[in-house]
């Protein structure tokens, strides 16, 4: 029988699903440590919460451990390489959630309009100090949200009831998406900015997002406007948020994430017109309940079954197929996170045309395989190929295959182009050797570059003396150029050419803006990809 151990608090509900499938377990919380790494060594399946942080020391020499259920969301408690290395399943509950996260955004929105949490306290201490909470109603007023996720439709569905007005940023919302909400969406978040009476955040926790809010930000916003944080600690700059809290010019900030959790200690509490709790997003009832028995429901069913669902670091793919395709999910993969960073605006169709040998393979999971890397880029964790393609759907996303079976220059041939509202990106990528991902052709421009690392890319003008203007940008930053390719319309000489050049280390905005200013440059875009030979953990 197997052996189930619970590391966080579960619902009572999840422990009876467990009790009524049969499995033995036990209820062992707070450990940490050696403790953690010994108990682990007992089990054959683990569910956890957010509280228990199960590092590569905890998993190090386990041979028994197959599976760890995450009863929410987020892994990011949870070493997935180390789990992958040691060939244990890590399943999650995306959705169980969402109502209670965006229901706690509200309660403190309404908690900060109402002056509610500081009116209930002046009457414990036995004060009725009416005039003093003077409050003002959410109805007309504009809600800023960055981040049209899940929680973030689900606040804009729950604002329109209380007839705010929506504004947002969302780069990966498609229009279409949002006139269905009825939200005004936005290219930038210092657009919106100048416009909102009320600030939600519903993004991860990224680079692009840390401290995506503070002092430039503050000051370019209406005095007294509320900011409302439910997501992640560290999106919101604290020391910002004080300082425009003493001068007056936020009107109160309401928190229920912070950079460092558990945290006790911090300036903001007690400060009049601050509402903090601690990280209760999740923590109703029903939310427990939700993804307590998903949780369950997912370990007991691969544990039992050998059914993997929902699993962010395996695919539910037998290991032949998962070798057969191998190439051809990782070039599929490679293309999603190319596509996502040089999309110029919000995708609301993404057109995936197989050509060639490909079609005769199940080109609907090298499509999953093309969503979980499109994803990754935009939710900042690492996205199973079994959840992508329905996560794709629910942001509005539309995906169409097209095959065609004709041979061409390549065995097989994988283009993707990419529907914005005005304008289209196509491109293509092919493998080289079955194994070696290339992409081949680029707005219509041939090529052969490579499809890993740190990549620049310059749509220019077809003349002599822009690549050496190039290598010299780079040299001038002391910016090493390990290969360069280069495509152009041979039909159409002294026309648009493309560059790609592959650079060793990070690309940063100035390197970007020098490439732009090179005479003759139309664009140039940076693309993150990984290494080569380098996998999402599901694929391994």
């Amino acid at each position: 029988m197997a052996k189930i151990v619970v590391l966080d608090p579960l619902a009572e509900d999840g422990l009876k699903m467990l009790q009524d499938a049969g499995l033995e377990y036990e209820v062992r919380t707070g450990l940490k440590g050696e403790e953690l790494r010994q108990t682990l060594l007992e089990f054959d399946g683990a569910i956890c919460r957010s509280g228990v942080k199960i590092t590569a020391d905890a998993l190090e020499g386990n041979k028994r451990l197959k599976a760890i259920a995450r009863a929410g969301v987020g892994v990011d408690n949870i070493d997935l390489k180390a789990a992958t290395r040691a060939g244990i399943v890590v399943m999650n509950t995306p959705g169980g959630n969402t109502v209670s996260t965006a229901e706690q955004t509200f309660a403190l929105m309404l908690s900060l309009s109402r002056n509610t949490c500081a009116a209930n306290q002046s009457l414990v201490e036995g004060r009725w100090d009416r005039k003093k909470f003077t409050g003002r109603q959410l109805g007309g007023k504009t809600l800023g949200i960055v981040g049209m996720g899940r929680v973030g439709q689900t606040v804009a569905k729950f604002a329109k009831a209380f007839d705010m007005k929506l504004v947002a940023f969302d780069p990966y919302l498609p229009p279409q998406r949002a006139q269905e909400l009825d939200v005004k969406l936005y290219d930038t978040v210092a657009e919106l900015l100048p416009l909102v009476d009320y600030l939600t955040v519903h993004t991860p926790l990224t680079d692009a997002t840390r401290n995506l809010i503070s002092d430039a930000e503050i000051a370019a916003m209406k005095d007294g406007v509320c900011l409302i944080n439910c997501a992640r600690g560290g999106i919101y700059n604290m020391e910002a948020l004080q300082r425009g809290l003493e001068s007056g010019k936020l009107g109160g900030v309401a928190l229920d994430v912070y950079p460092e959790e558990p945290c006790t200690d911090s300036p903001l509490f007690g400060m009049p017109h601050v509402v903090c709790t601690p990280h209760l997003g999740a923590s109703t009832t029903e939310a427990q309940m939700n993804v307590a028995l998903e949780a369950v429901e997912l370990l007991v069913d691969y544990l039992k079954n050998g059914v993997i669902r929902q699993a962010v670091n395996f695919s539910s793919l037998d290991p032949k197929t998962l070798s057969e395709l191998r190439g051809a999910l990782d070039l599929a993969y490679r293309l999603g996170c190319f596509a996502q960073q040089i999309a110029n605006g919000p995708v609301s169709t993404i057109k995936i045309q197989y050509r060639g040998e490909i079609t005769k393979k199940n080109v609907s999971l090298v499509t999953s395989s093309f969503c979980a890397g499109y994803l990754t880029g935009i939710l900042g964790e690492e996205i199973s190929v079994v959840s992508s393609a329905p996560m794709m759907q629910e942001r509005g996303l539309k995906v169409v295959e097209e095959k065609d079976a004709r041979s061409s220059d390549f065995s097989s041939i994988i283009g993707v182009e990419l529907e914005m509202e005005k304008s289209k990106i196509a491109f293509a990528g092919a493998l080289f050797g079955a194994v070696i991902p290339r992409l081949i052709q680029y707005r219509g421009l041939r090529l052969d570059s490579q499809l890993d690392g740190s990549l620049l890319l310059t749509l220019q003008r077809d003349q002599p003396g822009i690549v050496a203007e190039l290598g010299a940008a780079a040299a001038k930053r002391n910016v090493n150029i390990a290969q360069m390719a280069l495509g152009r319309n041979l039909h159409a000489p002294n026309g648009l050419a493309v560059s790609v050049l592959s650079l060793d280390g990070e690309i940063d905005a100035q390197l970007i803006s020098d490439f732009k200013a090179v005479p003759g440059v139309e664009t140039a875009v940076a693309v993150k990809l990984p290494g080569y030979g380098e996998y999402p953990s599901w694929m391994n």
